[in-house]
């Protein structure tokens, strides 16, 4: 029996698709493909191997309710609030915090154009 492949997960961006691009790029360590740049309508994060890549493509309407999907992240090589203070400092917005008192849990997070992550506890905490 064959079965498809995920290629890619797909944003819809109101505004630019390569500045979006360029931020997951960054916050996720993923080049953008050669043969993206700015002012194109599609970008491409392209994905580690055997993982999909993640595609933005310029879209007239922009985003109006939650997400019905969105990426847990997982730090790796540092902590949780660490990986919040940077994804902060690459332009996102912190949303909310559901951290219990054991530390367990994640924060809430949206990307430059309002896209919803969580950010849960690393390998560090």
């Amino acid at each position: 029996m064959h079965t498809p492949a995920i290629q890619h997960i797909t944003f819809d961006c109101a505004a630019d698709p390569y500045t979006l691009a360029r931020f997951w790029s960054d916050l996720l360590g993923r080049p953008i493909s050669d043969e993206d740049e700015p002012g194109d309508e599609e970008v491409l994060v392209e994905g580690a191997a055997g993982e999909p890549g993640l595609l933005f493509v310029k879209v007239e309407d922009g985003k109006t309710v939650k997400n019905r999907i969105h990426f847990d992240l997982r730090p790796a090589g540092r902590t949780r609030a660490e990986e919040v203070e940077r994804a902060r400092e690459l332009g996102a917005l912190h949303l909310a915090d559901h951290i219990g008192p054991e530390g367990r849990g994640w924060v809430v997070m949206a990307d430059p154009e309002g896209n919803e992550f969580c950010v849960e506890r690393g390998e560090l905490g």
